[in-house]
């Protein structure tokens, strides 16, 4: 069994989400990705944001996200991200 749960994780990334907005995770499936994602990032290099000694980088990116050390972004705030990276600076 995962530790922490799912719902558990699902709790930490909506945590910031105001009453009456629409949560940024609705199923595990978001979950799944969004640490797969960082674990790929961890196997190519990139450095834990916790201990990760001994630890699989599957196990490191859920340690991330239940420490809220990574967030998970909803498909329009990914979108604004990307706009702003692409915005040549003056």
């Amino acid at each position: 069994m995962l530790h922490p749960s799912y719902s558990d994780l699902m709790k930490v990334v909506n945590s910031e989400v105001e009453p009456g907005e629409a949560p940024v995770v609705n199923s595990r499936y978001s979950i799944v990705m969004a640490t797969s994602k960082r674990a790929r990032q961890l196997i190519s290099g990139e450095e834990p944001m916790v201990d990760g000694r001994g630890k699989k980088p599957l196990s490191v990116a859920v340690e991330e996200l239940n420490q809220g050390k990574i967030k998970i972004l909803s498909e329009e705030d990914e979108q604004e991200e990307e706009m702003n990276a692409a915005e040549p600076e003056m």
